[in-house]
C-alpha cells in the first residue's frame, strides 16, 4: 500500500475509488483501517473517494508519541495534512469510536478542510471516559515504569505495530522511557477531562459551532451510548440521528460491550444510509 511522510510521521493508507468527493474513515481503538475497507467499498460505488489510513501508532504507520495536543487532536491534524498531500481537501470526514472522536476534531481544529461528518458509536459518560483512558494510556504507563520501552514492544498492541512495520521496534527502542511515560500521561490527562463534556474531546461551544453537516449513528453499548448520540445530534446544529440502525436499547440496559457482528452485518445499511445523507447534503 502507498504510504506518505506526514508530519514527519510515515503514514500507510489506501484509496478506494477513482472519482467523486473525497471521504475519510477512520476505524475505533488503535486498530488498522482494514475493517473499514469492505464498508468503504459500498461508499465508493455510490460515487466516492474514500481515504483509509493507519494513524500514527496503529496498523503499518509508524510509531511516534507527540505531546503537543491530545491524541485525537494529533490525527486530526495528520489527516488534515494528509489531505492536502493528496489534494482530497476539503473532506467529508467520519469514523467509528475514536475514528469519530478524530472527526469531531477535525471538524474543531480544521473547519476549512471540512464537507460533512459520518460519525457512528460516538463516545461519552464517565464510565467511558473511565475505562478507555486506561486501556489507551494507563496500561502503557504501567508497563513502561516497570519493563522500560523493551516491555512496550512487548505488548499486545505495539508488538503488532512492529509485525506490521518492522521498524517500528527500533522506533520503540530509541525513544526515551520518560518522555514515553510523559506523553502517555498527557493524553490520559487530556482523555479523562472528557467525562463531563456532551461527548469525548469536545465541549458544548465546540459541537454548537460545527457548520458543517453531520450523520450521526447511536450505538448501544456503555461506551457508545445512545444518549451521547443525542447529545450530539442537539448540539450540532446541522444534523440528523439515525438510532436503529443496530438494535435499540434503553439507557439503563445497554451492552457491557459492542457487538462487532452486529455493527459488521449493519454495513450495507450504513452505507446506504450515508451515502443518502451525502446526496441530501449535495455532496455529490
Amino acid at each position: 500500500m502507498p504510504e506518505a511522510l506526514v508530519r514527519g510521521v510515515h503514514i500507510n493508507y489506501e484509496v478506494i475509488g477513482t472519482s467523486g468527493p473525497w471521504i475519510a474513515l477512520t476505524p475505533g481503538s488503535r486498530r488498522s483501517y482494514g475493517e473499514l475497507t469492505d464498508l468503504s467499498k459500498a461508499i465508493a460505488a455510490q460515487g466516492y473517494r474514500v481515504l483509509l489510513h493507519d494513524r500514527r501508532n496503529c496498523g503499518a504507520s509508524d510509531v511516534a508519541f507527540d505531546g503537543s495536543g491530545s491524541e485525537h487532536e494529533v490525527w486530526a491534524d495528520d489527516l488534515h495534512e494528509l489531505g492536502k498531500q493528496l489534494g482530497a481537501l476539503p473532506l467529508v470526514v467520519g469514523g467509528s469510536s475514536a475514528g469519530a472522536r478524530l472527526a469531531i476534531l477535525f471538524a474543531i481544529r480544521r473547519p476549512g478542510g471540512l464537507r460533512g461528518l459520518l460519525l457512528w458509536r460516538v463516545t461519552g459518560g464517565q464510565e467511558a471516559v473511565d475505562r478507555l483512558a486506561e486501556m489507551y494510556y494507563g496500561q502503557f504507563i504501567k508497563i513502561a515504569r516497570a519493563g522500560g520501552m523493551q516491555a512496550v514492544c512487548d505488548s499486545e498492541h505495539f508488538s503488532e505495530c512492529i509485525k506490521a512495520r518492522p521498524a517500528n521496534r527500533e522506533r520503540l527502542l530509541k525513544t526515551d522511557v520518560g518522555e514515553f511515560i510523559k506523553v502517555m500521561t498527557f493524553w490520559r490527562e487530556q482523555f479523562l477531562q472528557s467525562a463531563t463534556l456532551p461527548i469525548v474531546g469536545a465541549t458544548e461551544a465546540d459541537l454548537d459551532a460545527i457548520k458543517a453537516p453531520a450523520c450521526i449513528v447511536a450505538g448501544n453499548d456503555v461506551i457508545h451510548t445512545p444518549a451521547t448520540a443525542r447529545k450530539a445530534a442537539k448540539l450540532i446544529p446541522n444534523s440528523e440521528l439515525h438510532d436503529n440502525v443496530i438494535a435499540k436499547r434503553a439507557d439503563d440496559n445497554l451492552l457491557k460491550e459492542w457487538d462487532r457482528k452486529e455493527w459488521r452485518d449493519a454495513e450495507p445499511r450504513l452505507a446506504q444510509i450515508f451515502a443518502a445523507f451525502l446526496q441530501r447534503a449535495g455532496i455529490k
